[in-house]
């Protein structure tokens, strides 16, 4: 078992059983039910060290809630990083929301654009990963009893303790075993998580979310992105 595996198996330990009050109707974490895929993506890119950590906030419901990796989107996965296989089912699954892993038909809009982006300036998954990782603060998703998606900022402060240590513990275990010289939060709530984990004032800063919630993602979020990575120094 590789480090980065040992310490994502300490994560989804400390997140089971915890229990979320209303509006939460359903609780998803692909490190149970997806466990293997992502076994796989932290095997096949998780290369020791990186120049760059990438941080997103958590799963999108057509992204890693379906693949196990983060900013997931499924034919980037597939296609692009070769990671593919079978995908069990979450515990209590929203009938709005199936987990149907690698035949979701839906995009994932997020995934898309941000592996997009780093497919159009790297080209091969193995170039970009050479010195870049990806990986969420968080591994959780919550939805309503309607089956819309809850973020993690929109949740109680009380109840949201216990897991906001557990993924601060895992963000800087992951600092620690990647070494990277940047730390680049995927939106301004990363970018927050990575300056409270950081311990040795490393290279810090972020791009723009490439959410469809987002309207200046609509507008330009490659031209744009691309425009921060360069300002940072990473292109």
């Amino acid at each position: 078992m590789s480090i980065l595996i040992q310490a994502a198996d300490e994560l989804r330990r400390e997140l089971r059983g915890l229990k979320f009050p209303e509006p939460v109707a359903h609780t998803y974490n692909p490190l149970e039910y997806a466990w293997q895929r992502h076994c796989d993506y932290l095997e096949k890119y998780g290369s020791i060290p990186k120049k760059v950590l990438f941080l997103g906030m958590n799963p999108g419901p057509y992204g890693m809630a379906q693949t196990g990796v983060p900013f997931g989107e499924v034919s980037h996965v597939r296609d692009w990083m070769g990671i593919s296989g079978p995908v069990d089912k979450p515990s209590s699954e929203h009938p709005k929301r199936p987990i149907t892993g690698f035949d979701c038909e839906r995009s994932e809009v997020s995934g898309r654009r941000l592996w997009g982006l780093f497919a159009e300036l790297y080209g091969t998954a193995d170039a970009f990963f050479k010195d870049h990782f990806v990986a969420n603060f968080c591994p959780l998703v919550w939805m309503k009893e309607s089956g819309a998606n809850i973020t993690p900022d929109k949740l109680p402060r009380d109840c949201m303790a216990p897991v906001d240590e557990a993924c601060l513990r895992h963000l800087r275990r992951i600092i620690e075993i990647l070494e990277p010289e940047k730390l680049i939060g995927v939106g301004a709530f990363a970018e927050k998580q990575l300056a409270t984990a950081d311990q040795e004032n490393r290279v810090l800063g972020k791009i723009l979310h490439p959410s469809p919630a987002s309207p200046a993602a609509n507008r330009d979020f490659s031209g744009t992105a691309t425009r921060q990575l360069r300002e940072l120094g990473i292109l």
